[in-house]
């Protein structure tokens, strides 16, 4: 038997079965509950996530905040709140005009008055109806929750947190690094056996990281475009055979969205697999693959079911193709769908 230490969670395989990935639940159990609440991660570790994953942006007063992006108009009740109709307003972040209300215009004690809601209303109603219930989290606070179910359930539970923008974040006086090492140094999050995992779509980051903590280091890495911090760098070129080898030298993961490993073809249906996994694998790195979403709209054409877009299809089926293409781990709104084989 063979046993795999990730991030502080063990997975065991034999030589008869597929091991099963790691389940890290995308913003929570996001699908069912409005992400990055407390009830969406609750909900993910009674679904049997191993990892919690929360996106981290900052306030103006410098704390991090668990966020999908800075900007807060589409997961927040921010719209409807007379007092901070004055702070809307559009700025660029990573080349991309947005326009709506943004965390580092806010106190963290601001942001704490405003609720969460669905960020996909239309494809989500069920989570939807849970709109206005929860507060923003800070990191620590869902530190806390992964630490708690670790108590209550007996198992590991780990987070996975994501750097949103810190190129852009540093340009407007607000850093995120060292302040990032100093609250996990607070949390004892550093070392290389910490259950954490910690990711970002840029390399200078990531880099430095891992020059001032043994924690692991996850580089993301999308189907289009290149990091914001390496002008003239595309991703593509981050996952040949050589990019791969470079990422290893300050990475412990590389996390792909999903086509890259299981391409589509201009149908929209599946094809062979790429040699993107054996090839990190390869070079020392292991590969979490994101994101895997039950409903039909994400779904590629062989896994819908049906022609209604927030329909749920075949995403079981969807999660034991990727486990067999030989992925580590799986970020997934359904974390109970996620599961390939028995708990």
């Amino acid at each position: 038997m063979i046993r795999f230490i990730l991030c502080g969670l063990v997975l065991l395989t034999g030589t008869s079965a597929l091991a099963q990935p790691l389940i890290i639940a995308h913003r929570g159990a996001s699908g069912e509950r409005p992400e990055h609440t407390r009830a969406a991660y609750e909900l993910a570790i009674e679904q049997g996530a191993d990892v919690i994953e929360p996106d981290l942006v900052l306030t103006r007063d410098g704390v991090f905040v668990d966020r999908h992006e800075n900007e807060i108009g589409g997961t927040t009740d921010v719209g409807d709140r007379p007092e901070f109709a004055g702070r809307r307003t559009t700025k660029t972040i990573d080349g991309v005009e947005n326009t709506g209300w943004f965390t580092e215009d806010f106190t963290l004690a601001e942001l704490k008055t405003l609720r969460a809601k669905e960020r996909l209303p239309a494809l989500r109603p069920g989570s939807a109806a849970y709109d206005g219930q929860e507060p923003i989290l800070t990191f620590a606070e869902v530190v806390a929750i992964a630490r708690e179910a670790s108590a209550r359930t007996g198992r590991t539970i780990g987070v996975a947190p994501e750097l949103k923008h810190p190129t852009y974040f540093a340009a407007i006086g607000l850093p995120m690094e060292d302040g990032f090492v100093a609250e996990l140094e607070r949390l004892g999050l550093t070392g290389a056996d910490a259950p954490i995992i910690i990711q970002c779509f840029e390399v200078g980051p990531l880099e430095r990281l891992a020059t001032r903590i043994d924690a692991p280091l996850a580089q993301l890495v999308a189907a289009k475009g290149g990091p914001a911090d390496r002008a003239g760098v595309a991703y593509a070129q981050m996952i040949t055979p050589e990019g791969l080898k470079a990422i290893a030298a300050y990475a412990d993961w590389v996390a792909p969205e999903m086509t890259l490993v299981l391409p589509r073809d201009a149908e929209g249906r599946t094809t062979a697999p790429s040699t993107l996994v054996a090839d990190a694998h390869a070079a020392g790195l292991k590969v979490v693959v994101w994101t895997l979403r039950a409903e039909n709209a994400f779904l590629p054409v062989e896994r819908r079911r049906g022609d209604a877009p927030a329909r749920h299809g075949d995403m079981a089926g969807y999660a034991s193709a990727f486990a067999e293409a030989g992925v580590d781990a799986l970020f997934s709104d359904f974390p109970a769908l996620a599961r390939t084989t028995a708990p």
